[in-house]
C-alpha cells in the first residue's frame, strides 16, 4: 500500500499499568507468552502492505527497540520498507504535557520526510487484527476527512475506563469523542486508529499546539468534528486494550480459550514476532497440565491449570500454577502454590508456600524478586 505510511502511536497519558510498565512501554508487554503486544499492530500494517512504520516511544525503550530490530521479521521489504522508532524526550510520567501531539512535533522532520499522501495511525497499547487497505480504501471512498476505526462493546459500564468512545450519528459520522464514563453497558469504543490525507495530520497537529499543549490527536479531531467529515468504521473480531493492570491479566488468560483464540489468529493474517530458538518444553512425569498455554524452552514438573507459560519458565515438582501467567524465566518452586497471579520475568517463588489472589483482582510478583 505505498499510499499510506504507518504510525504507531506512543500510550497516552491517562493509561498506565501499575508494575509492569515500571520496567518497559506497553509494546513491550508479553502476550500469550510468546509475543509482544507491539507485534500486532506492526503485522497488521506489514499483512497491508504498508512498509514505511514509524514507532513513536517515550520511557524505557530497549526492551522495545532491542524487540523491533532492522523490523526484518515482520516481512517488511527490505529494499523500499522500513521499519523507524523514534523516541519522546519528554518522556515523564503522567505529565500533563507528555501527549501524543507532543511526540509527533518532536519529529515533525521525519514526518515531512514521507512522500505518502495518506497516513494510518493505529495504537500501541491494543491488539486486534485489521486489514488497513480494506480501511484506507473504505476512507478514500466515502470522500471522508478522517476516518476512525471503532469497536462495539455491551460492557462498557465495567471495562474500557481508560479509552474513549464515539458519539456516532445514523450515518456513522462523528459527532465527538470523549472518555468512558461508565455509565452505560454499550459503547462505540474508539481503537485509537485513524486514517486521513498526511497534509491534513501536519496541519491538526499545529492547530492542537496553538490551542492547547495538553491537547492530544483525539482532543483535536473531536473539536473539529463540526468542521472536517469525520466517520467510523466498525471492526469485526476480537479487540482487546492493555490500558491497566487487569485487562492486561484478562486478554492473556482470555487466549486460553480456543474460539477467543481462532477470532483473532487466522492463517492468512500472520501475526509476526522475534524468533526465539531454544529446545521444546520438558514435560516431567510429575507433570499435570490442563487447559493452558506453554511456550517453549520451559521446564514443567508440577500442576499447571488454566495458566499461561512463557519461554524458559520451571514448574518444580509439587508446585501448583492456577489462573496465572508467569513471563519468561521465572521459576515457581517446589511445593508452591500460585493462583490468580501475574509474574514478572525472572521472578522466584521459592520460600512462600501459598501466593493466592482473591479471583477477579488477580495480584503482581515484581520483575526479579524472590519470594
Amino acid at each position: 500500500m505505498y499510499s499510506a505510511f504507518g504510525i504507531i502511536t506512543p500510550t497516552v497519558r491517562n493509561i498506565w499499568v501499575e508494575g509492569l510498565e515500571s520496567y518497559r512501554p506497553i509494546g513491550a508487554f508479553s502476550f500469550m507468552g510468546r509475543y509482544r503486544v507491539i507485534d500486532f499492530p506492526v503485522s497488521n500494517m506489514s499483512n497491508s502492505g504498508i512498509d514505511r512504520i514509524q514507532v513513536y516511544l517515550r520511557k524505557k525503550p530497549l526492551a522495545l527497540i532491542d524487540h523491533l530490530g532492522s523490523g526484518r521479521h515482520y516481512n517488511i521489504n527490505s529494499k523500499r520498507g522500513k521499519l523507524q522508532v523514534l523516541v519522546s524526550e519528554n518522556s515523564a510520567d503522567h505529565d500533563i504535557y507528555n501527549t501524543d501531539v507532543a511526540t509527533y512535533l518532536e519529529n515533525m522532520e521525519q514526518i515531512q520526510k514521507m512522500y505518502h499522501p495518506y497516513v494510518v495511525i493505529a495504537p500501541g497499547y491494543m491488539i486486534y487484527t485489521q486489514d488497513y487497505s480494506e480501511l484506507l480504501q473504505a476512507h478514500t471512498n466515502s470522500g471522508a476527512d478522517i476516518t476512525l476505526l471503532y469497536h462495539s462493546v455491551d460492557n462498557a459500564k465495567d471495562e474500557f475506563l481508560n479509552c474513549n468512545v464515539l458519539d456516532l450519528n445514523k450515518q456513522k459520522g462523528v459527532l465527538s469523542i470523549e472518555r468512558n464514563p461508565g455509565t452505560a453497558k454499550s459503547r462505540n469504543i474508539s481503537m485509537d486508529t485513524y486514517v486521513m490525507k498526511t497534509d491534513l495530520f501536519i496541519e491538526l497537529l499545529h492547530k492542537a499546539k496553538e490551542l492547547s499543549s495538553m491537547y492530544t490527536l483525539a482532543d483535536i479531531i473531536n473539536i473539529s468534528c463540526n468542521e472536517l467529515d469525520v466517520r467510523g468504521v466498525a471492526h469485526r473480531g476480537y479487540f482487546a486494550t492493555m490500558t491497566d493492570f487487569k485487562s492486561v491479566y484478562n486478554a492473556n488468560i482470555a487466549m486460553i480459550d480456543h474460539k477467543t483464540a481462532r477470532s483473532l489468529f487466522s492463517e492468512d493474517w500472520p501475526i509476526y514476532t522475534k524468533t526465539n530458538d531454544s529446545c521444546p518444553t520438558q514435560y516431567f512425569e510429575t507433570a499435570d497440565v490442563k487447559t493452558s498455554i506453554v511456550s517453549n524452552g520451559s521446564l514443567i514438573e508440577g500442576t499447571v491449570e488454566h495458566s499461561v507459560i512463557g519461554r524458559g519458565c520451571k514448574i518444580r515438582k509439587g508446585a501448583i500454577v492456577k489462573n496465572s501467567i508467569i513471563l519468561s524465566g521465572a521459576e515457581i518452586g517446589e511445593g508452591v502454590h500460585v493462583e490468580n497471579q501475574l509474574v514478572d520475568k525472572r521472578a522466584k517463588l521459592i520460600h512462600a508456600k501459598e501466593v493466592i489472589a482473591e479471583e477477579g483482582n488477580p495480584g503482581y510478583i515484581r520483575r526479579d524478586d524472590t519470594l
